[in-house]
């Protein structure tokens, strides 16, 4: 059971965030191209830096974790990690959108009377 552990985690942050999706009608896995070409720039910049991380012996992952699975030298968890965490952090994004509207600097620009200004002041 401990070398679930790391992708137990992942599921965890699905599982707490998934709620968002629906309640909140945050659209992230129904926009599922767009989540995804946010993603995976960022995420192939920061794999290339785990392999070479790895490869350097700067760090390194225990295999009392992991279920033991690789991509290329990387544990399938870490791959997933990035694929996983942003997903998660987009779905809180868009909850907190959902919820404070006006705390949303491109609602208010598109919007200044739903933010409490009137449109004749300054931004």
């Amino acid at each position: 059971m401990q070398q679930l552990t790391y992708g137990l985690v992942l599921l965890g942050c699905l599982l707490c965030t998934l709620p968002l999706e629906f309640v909140f009608r945050a659209r992230v896995y129904r926009r599922w191209t767009r989540a995804l070409a946010a993603i995976a720039p960022v995420a192939a910049v920061f794999l290339v830096w785990d392999y070479l991380a790895v490869q350097a012996g700067w760090w390194w992952f225990d295999p009392a974790y992991l279920t033991g699975a690789f991509v290329g030298t990387l544990p399938v968890e870490e791959v997933l990690f990035f694929l996983v965490v942003p997903v998660c952090a987009i779905l809180a994004y868009e909850g907190v959108r959902f919820v404070r509207p006006a705390w949303d600097r491109q609602a208010q620009d598109r919007h200044p009377e739903a933010a409490g200004r009137s449109t004749d002041e300054p931004a």
